[in-house]
C-alpha cells in the first residue's frame, strides 16, 4: 500500500499538521511524517516540539501517495528552503502524484509553478505567491492531483479531503461522524 509522507520543518502550524496526521489515521491511511531538519524533534510555530517518524533524508519516496506540507511561519519559508523536498514535490506533482499544501504552504506550490491555470487557496496575504493560479478563498480546493487549503481553521477540512480522495466519500464520511462533526 502507497504511503502518505508529511513533512515538518522548524516553526510549522501545529494544528494542521497535527490534524491531517490524526485524521489519516484514523481513516487507517499510512502516514509517515518526516522532519526536513538533520533531527527528529521539530519545534511548531507555537513552541510545541513534535517527534517525526524520520527524517526525509532517509526514506526513498518510491511508494507515494501523497506529499503533504503543512503552513505556518516560519515553517513554509523553511520547507522552501529544503531544495531536496522542492525538487521532490515538483517532480511528483508534474508526474501526476497526489500534492497537497495548506495555510501559507500553498505558496511553494505557487512558486515551483505547480498551480498555473488551477484553482488553489491559501491564508489570506500569501495569494500573490500563488502564481499563476484561480484563487478560490475557499476552506479547501482540489484540482486534479493538488490540494490546497486556507488555514488552521481548516485543517480538518482539508485532511478529510484527502481522505475523501484517497478512500471515497463514504470513508471521509465515517472518519467525520466519529469525530462528531
Amino acid at each position: 500500500m502507497k504511503k502518505s509522507y508529511l513533512f515538518l520543518a522548524d516553526g510549522f502550524e501545529e494544528i494542521e499538521a497535527l490534524t491531517v496526521v490524526d485524521i489519516l489515521r484514523r481513516a487507517e491511511m499510512p502516514l509517515v511524517t518526516l522532519s526536513v531538519n538533520d533531527k527528529a524533534v521539530v519545534t511548531g510555530a507555537h513552541g510545541i516540539p513534535v517527534v517525526a517518524d524520520a527524517l526525509a533524508q532517509d526514506i526513498s519516496f518510491d511508494d507515494v501517495e501523497w506529499l503533504i506540507l503543512p503552513g505556518g511561519m516560519p515553517g513554509m519559508t523553511n520547507l522552501a528552503a529544503s531544495r531536496p523536498l522542492c525538487d521532490l514535490v515538483k517532480a511528483h506533482a508534474e508526474a501526476g502524484g497526489r500534492t497537497a499544501a495548506i495555510c501559507a504552504s500553498p505558496s511553494i506550490l505557487g512558486m515551483l509553478g505547480l498551480l498555473n491555470g488551477r484553482r488553489a487557496t491559501c491564508y489570506p496575504g500569501f495569494e500573490h505567491n500563488l502564481e499563476g493560479a484561480i484563487v478560490t478563498g475557499e476552506r479547501t480546493a482540489v484540482d486534479d492531483n493538488i490540494t490546497t487549503g486556507n488555514g488552521p481553521a481548516s485543517a480538518a477540512v482539508f485532511a478529510l479531503s484527502l481522505v475523501a480522495q484517497s478512500c471515497g466519500d463514504e470513508k471521509a464520511q465515517e472518519v467525520a461522524a466519529g469525530m462528531l462533526m
